[in-house]
């Protein structure tokens, strides 16, 4: 029974209103918070299953990648914890979650049902005008990743592609200083999956902490991990965090961020990369594109090169899910081109540009119907070989029609 793509983790209904003040409160206005399941606002059941039928919830995490791939035509499973309760067996929030997925196709079959904390939530401020509201993350049972449970989905599910989101949002998962999860994933990596992760962005204010030249101790978390990982992509905002935290601070504002991204992905490949014999993507998104370097089996090192996205014209309806909808574009092409991403030879800078296509379709989409501008693989791929930059985004739906 194999599968493509097995992504795991961090299973969450982000729940989105205009009266949730109380995220301001809890996380700071504009702020983001991992917060502990007790201080988690005591709505009931039925009100939450409420706000999800009037069109309040969207699912984060897996729920921004997965449908996206499994969209393609790719066979995408998920393996996550979600809460027990009255609705099918599921709470409110996990019903909609599992419901989500598998009505876009996605193999559900390694849910855990997790017999006492309730499924991830986020409560998430959404202010009317231009202001940021509090978004406050309550991982619940993602906080009790348990690997033996998993490794049992990869054996039976035998992925191509194994995707962990995220390190530093689940204590479980994270435990023993991260290196239960890169022992986890090195024994991915010997079952023959490429293996990629990411980390979330830990912190509601990184600007300051940037300037400040702060460490985040999760971000320590990536020490064992990075070396494991065949793939590693961050924002440009993570990247300086994370060199603050491995590595000695920078001081960011002197330089432009052409060659702020540049150093940092100098930085990873120096001290995280061995001349071990594989294929190695390493990258940073930004706003209009990615940067990535990558390592081949000849010991060939290219970059880090600036690919610049050809899909930004249009409006943005929301920015949260960019990342996870690049990630899912970049897992595509190479899942579709795994032979040749091992040897090497797969064109690193397309892999990069299917990326940039996911995301600017999925922060263009409506947020009642996120997935619906993602096509099938054939139809994303005839866009990409086009060579063509697209001036507005009705150009591009049609081009994908």
């Amino acid at each position: 029974m194999a599968v493509d793509v097995l992504i795991l983790n961090t299973a969450v209904a982000d729940l989105r209103r205009a009266d949730f003040e109380f995220a301001d409160r809890l996380v700071g206005k504009g702020g983001l918070a991992k917060c502990e399941t007790e201080d988690m606002p005591d709505y009931s059941q039925e009100q939450i299953k409420q706000w999800i039928d009037e069109g309040s919830a969207t699912a984060g995490g897996p729920g921004n990648t997965a449908p996206l791939i499994a969209r393609t035509g790719l066979k995408v499973a998920v393996g996550v914890n979600l809460g027990k309760g009255h609705y099918d067996g599921l709470d409110a929030q996990g019903r909609f979650f599992h419901d989500t997925l598998v009505a876009n196709d996605v193999d559900m079959s390694a849910t855990h049902i997790h017999p006492s904390l309730p499924t991830g939530t986020t409560f998430i401020h959404n202010p009317k005008g231009d202001d940021r509201g509090g978004i406050a993350y309550f991982p619940n049972a993602n906080n009790d990743f348990d690997f033996a449970i998993f490794q049992k989905a990869v054996e039976r599910l035998e992925p191509r592609v194994v995707y962990y989101m995220y390190s530093g949002l689940s204590d479980r998962g994270d435990a023993n200083e991260g290196r239960d999860l890169a022992e986890f994933i090195r024994w991915c990596r010997s079952r023959g999956a490429l293996t990629i992760a990411d980390s979330h962005t830990l912190t509601g204010d990184p600007h300051r902490l940037i300037a400040e030249g702060r460490p985040v101790t999760e971000y320590r978390l990536l020490e064992p991990l990075l070396p494991e990982l065949d793939v590693f992509f961050t924002s440009s905002d993570e990247a300086k965090l994370i060199e603050n935290t491995l590595g000695e601070p920078r001081k960011w504002t002197q330089f432009d961020e052409s060659r702020n991204n540049t150093h940092f992905l100098e930085f990873l490949t120096k001290r995280y990369w061995h001349n071990d014999g594989r294929t190695r993507l390493f990258g940073v998104t930004v706003s209009n594109g990615a940067y990535e370097v990558h390592h081949c089996p000849d010991g060939r090192t290219d970059g880090p090169t600036k690919i610049t996205s050809r899909f930004l014209s249009g409006e943005v309806i929301d920015l949260v899910g960019a990342g996870d909808s690049f990630r899912a574009g970049l897992i595509t092409y190479l899942a579709k081109n795994l032979d040749a991403f091992r040897a090497g030879d797969i064109d690193f800078a397309q892999a990069v540009q299917v990326g940039n296509l996911f995301a600017s379709l999925f922060i263009k989409a409506p947020l009642d119907d996120r997935y619906a501008n993602i096509k099938s693989y054939d139809k994303m791929l005839r866009v990409l070989q086009t060579d063509k930059n697209f001036d507005s985004f009705e150009a591009l739906r049609q081009a994908l029609n």
